[in-house]
């Protein structure tokens, strides 16, 4: 069944890493291992 929405995101002590909202899909996995590696 297709998603009707909603929201995904991450973030790392308090500062948001990646959200699903704003860029409309989900992350690449080596992206966001990525992006955590590097708020660290």
């Amino acid at each position: 069944m297709p998603s009707s929405g909603g929201a995904f995101e991450i973030s790392v002590d308090g500062n948001l890493v990646y959200s699903k909202l704003q860029e409309g899909r989900f992350p690449d996995e080596r992206v966001i291992v990525r992006e955590i590696g590097d708020k660290l």
